[in-house]
């Protein structure tokens, strides 16, 4: 009883400790964790700049593109900096309101990637299904619906979990064995019942990711079929690769996350200091070959980068 008496609503911070039982390799770890995070700024920071500026590339598709950088942006910038200087510099304290803030926005960008992968996987539905009625199906009308659809459906997916963990009286010892603040971490610190925490925080997201994964596949079945029953070699050839970065790009975000959740499910013999660093490069990797992925395998934006970086050898 007399523990109650030091619960607050409004604990005054948190201190998170980087990765429990790795604490002599943090400097090590952080080195090629700070490569991978400037990597992943430089990238998503380009493309964007690309797309901006280039008026051939104002297209459906670079701009659910553009979309996804943004998002890769957010994600790096909310969790990396922090863990940076836990690896650098020891265990850091972060405010209540500021370890929602990085919370809100941590899982708000994995929802808009998983949103804005669906949507990119209709465009090329769209673009190879229905060529001729590409740009009356995906008109900017569309594509704002889509956006608003996109921000308001992560945004309304996420935001209870603000509320799920205000509403919690914290007693205990305010140390996240974590380089960052996710949900139900932050729950498992609270003196009280977290069952719905437990229960939204699991349900509610998975459903919607595999949803999304779902109507992905069926886009994709649908579209290899068209492929095949392309007539001419060079028009399958062509159809295969502007959907090949997609792919990739699909296939890096949603197999740690699949990963992911079946080793917190069902991996109890995998250490716990696994399981924060493989965290760790989820929000860091994927951002990072994303832009690459694009900029290898879409000639569009490989011939504006070309152009970008060496002007002289493309007059």
């Amino acid at each position: 009883m007399a523990t109650l008496n030091f619960s607050s609503f409004n604990p005054g911070f948190f201190i998170l400790l980087g990765i429990p039982g790795l604490e002599q390799f943090h400097i090590w770890i952080g080195i090629p964790f700070f490569i991978i995070y400037l990597v992943a700024f430089a990238g998503n920071s380009i493309l964007l700049y690309l797309i901006f500026m280039e008026r051939s590339l104002h297209e459906p598709m670079f701009f659910f593109l553009s979309m996804l950088a943004a998002t890769d942006l957010i994600l790096c910038n909310t969790c990396v900096p922090k863990t940076f200087s836990i690896f650098c510099l020891g265990p850091q304290q972060i405010t209540f309101p500021g370890c929602l803030t990085q919370m809100f926005f941590l899982h708000f960008s994995f929802a808009m990637d998983s949103a804005i992968l669906l949507a990119m996987a209709f465009d090329r539905y769209v673009a190879i299904c229905f060529p001729l009625r590409y740009t009356t199906i995906l008109t900017h009308r569309m594509i704002t619906k889509i956006v608003v659809a996109i921000v308001s459906r992560s945004f309304c997916i996420i935001f209870p979990c603000v509320f799920l963990l205000k509403r919690l009286p914290f007693c205990r010892a305010l140390i996240v064995p974590h380089t960052y603040c996710e949900h139900i971490g932050i729950a498992r610190l609270a003196c009280a019942d977290i069952s719905i925490n437990i229960w939204y925080g699991f349900a509610v997201p998975i459903m919607t990711i595999m949803s999304d994964l779902i109507l992905i596949g069926i886009s994709y079945t649908v579209i290899l079929r068209a492929v095949f029953n392309l007539p001419s070699r060079d028009a399958r050839h062509k159809a295969l690769s502007t959907c090949g970065s997609h792919v990739c790009v699909i296939l890096i975000f949603y197999t740690p996350a699949i990963f992911s959740v079946l080793a917190h499910r069902f991996g109890h013999n995998i250490p716990h200091s696994f399981h924060i660093l493989f965290a760790n490069l989820y929000v860091a990797v994927p951002p990072a070959i994303n832009p690459i992925i694009y900029g290898v395998k879409t000639k569009q934006i490989r011939d504006k980068i070309n152009l970008l970086f060496f002007p002289k050898a493309n007059p």
